[in-house]
């Protein structure tokens, strides 16, 4: 049994959630399975987030003039903070879809290959790659889409996934929306059925999500 911001065995808790527990669960779970909280271990949503974004770094001028470049590796370097947001990220995922069963979460290449496989494992459900074109083996399917320069292809293993079969998409960034929206074209491609596109980061003045076909999630907001 999960809550958004609640997990049994998580040291992760929101007050709130705490709260509608003990107001709404009755019998045998609320006496015996309900952990002892200690109020040091009880943490607001917003708390939470506060704590990975005072760890993102930005870099002006990269990677070109103009370009503020918000920095993950100070989370990821930091085991304490890449924990909480892979926890967040797992209990949105449990929240949100409880009613269906996820079969894979899907990463981008390069940097949701980072998150991707550590939200499989705890999820309980396959990781699959899309990659960029020339970097898997055998039949592949594939797109091409737009780059401000020029253009991309991303590629996906044919067999990877089967049509109707349950998938979360996840990336590190969120920003014009071209690699999204071009992961989502080439999901359906081979009739996956796409629950959510996860992002860590999202520059919601770039109106990414407006290209994006299917829902967007995103923890951290920037508007420059």
């Amino acid at each position: 049994m999960s809550f958004y911001g609640l997990q049994r065995n998580d040291r992760a808790w929101q007050i709130d959630d705490v709260h509608w527990v003990l107001a709404n669960v009755q019998g045998p779970f609320r006496s015996t399975q309900l952990p002892v909280l200690k109020i040091g271990e009880m943490s607001s949503f917003s708390e939470r987030i506060k704590r990975i974004e005072n760890k993102v770094a930005a870099y002006p001028d990269f990677p070109k003039k103009g370009i503020l470049f918000r920095d993950l590796c100070p989370v990821l370097k930091d085991h304490a903070t890449f924990q909480e947001l892979i926890n967040l990220m797992v209990e949105y995922i449990q929240s949100t879809h409880a009613s269906v069963t996820v079969d894979y979460i899907v990463g981008l290449d390069a940097r949701g290959f980072i998150y991707g496989p550590l939200i499989a494992q705890r999820i309980g459900c396959g990781f699959v790659l899309v990659r960029k074109q020339g970097k898997l083996p055998g039949e592949v399917v594939s797109t091409t889409y737009s780059l401000e320069y020029g253009t991309d292809t991303m590629e996906l293993q044919k067999d990877a996934i089967q049509p109707k079969q349950k998938v979360i998409i996840v990336d590190d960034l969120l920003a014009t929306g071209g690699t999204m929206a071009a992961a989502c074209q080439l999901l359906n491609k081979i009739q996956a059925d796409i629950l959510d596109c996860l992002v860590v980061i999202e520059m919601t003045d770039l109106k990414g999500r407006e290209k994006v076909p299917k829902p967007v999630h995103s923890f951290i907001q920037y508007t420059d």
